[in-house]
């Protein structure tokens, strides 16, 4: 049912006086994605014991937010596909992906200022900043191959788990939540948020394109840098590693230079540690709901965390 409510709300905000609008918004909103930042934001409305029906109204801010950041980081990244099919800057160009991720922007804000929740409108404000941080932070390390474990942390806080943990937090302001249990759910949801990225970036290399809806290997042929390539090129030895940097570098690399490389972050321990690191990201997440008593709503909350390193896309 949460899901069902959530789209029904996304139905009635994605409208426009432009058909063309209307019709990119829904095809990259309806039906596909997991929802995951809008049914976090409700349960946390939940967990603070608030039950009002514009939860889901304004769970949909979240979904909004997430879906402007992919228009415009398809643009960036030129590519043709998302969750399993065309992306939109691939069938209807780069101007109309950029044009209604904006829009899909000046929607939440509009609703957010409709219900006058000002300090939500405030972490909203913060959360776009940050990604947008993120998405640049990412974008001037394209091909750096000496980017740190510090750094790529740093990059996926501000570009992903930032707004994960504003659909948490944003719960629990919407609640009337004291300081305490939202900074609770605020931390919440920026640890599970990481742990959410570096599986996303683990299935780069050991998913398949039905499984992820892109090919295997996007991240390293986009020149992103990730976790599970930073561990492995410090098992290399350093005239290896200059090896494939200049080959990846000059634009030389064949497909089976692509092959390789995932070989190598696939069988040399990169992906274990990763799924190591994910796990006490979550671990850290549950602690941060030890302040709120036992619920259906607080187990639900910590199954979803769960899911983010067991779920197979």
């Amino acid at each position: 049912p949460y899901f069902e409510r959530i789209d029904e709300e996304l139905g009635k905000v994605l409208t426009s006086n432009v058909s063309l609008i209307e019709e990119v918004a829904q095809y990259s909103l309806l039906g596909t994605g997991k929802r995951l930042r809008p049914l976090f934001f409700v349960l946390s409305c939940e967990l603070c014991n608030y039950t009002d029906r514009d939860r889901y109204t304004l769970s949909t801010i979240f979904e909004c937010l997430h879906a402007a950041s992919l228009l415009h980081d398809d643009v960036i990244d030129n590519a043709p596909m998302r969750r399993g099919r065309a992306s939109v800057n691939k069938l209807w160009g780069s101007p109309t992906a950029i044009l209604v991720g904006d829009f899909l922007f000046s929607k939440f804000s509009r609703m957010v200022v409709e219900k006058k929740h000002i300090e939500l409108l405030k972490i909203l404000a913060d959360t776009a900043t940050s990604m947008t941080e993120g998405q640049v932070l990412e974008l001037v390390n394209t091909h750096n191959w000496d980017l740190t474990r510090k750094e790529y942390m740093g990059i996926i806080t501000a570009k992903t788990a930032a707004l994960m943990s504003a659909a948490c937090a944003g719960g629990g302001i919407v609640a009337g939540a004291d300081g305490d249990d939202i900074q609770s759910l605020k931390d919440f949801g920026l640890n599970m948020g990481i742990a959410f990225q570096i599986i996303d970036d683990v299935f780069d290399y050991t998913a398949t394109v039905e499984e992820t809806g892109k090919p295997m290997g996007s991240d390293l042929r986009e020149g992103k840098i990730t976790l599970p390539l930073i561990y492995s090129l410090t098992c290399l030895p350093q005239q290896e590693r200059e090896r494939l940097e200049d080959l990846f570098k000059g634009g030389d690399a064949l497909e089976h230079d692509y092959r390789e490389v995932t070989e190598l972050v696939r069988g040399n321990g990169a992906i274990a540690r990763c799924r190591y690191d994910a796990r006490e990201y979550v671990d850290r997440a549950a602690r941060c709901l030890s302040l709120f008593p036992d619920s259906p709503i607080k187990d639900c909350l910590l199954k979803l965390n769960q899911f983010v390193v067991t779920r197979s896309n």
